[in-house]
């Protein structure tokens, strides 16, 4: 029996695919940073991560 990353693999090359033939390489671009921006948003909601630790590099003034 195929594993849960298996079957994810697998639906992921048919959506890409999918995406590509429908809406070209644009469209596939825009899906993927949509999904970026929504993983992001469920893993904070979740408690996976912490993007305010993330993001006070940025409002400190970089790296320093």
């Amino acid at each position: 029996m195929m594993s849960n990353k298996t079957f994810l693999g697998a639906l992921l090359g048919v959506v890409i695919a999918v995406a590509l033939l429908q809406w070209g390489l644009s469209g596939l671009l825009l899906i993927v940073v949509l999904a970026a921006i929504g993983g992001l948003a469920g893993a904070q909601l979740e408690g996976r991560i912490d993007l305010n630790k993330g993001l006070e590099g940025f409002r400190n003034g970089g790296r320093g």
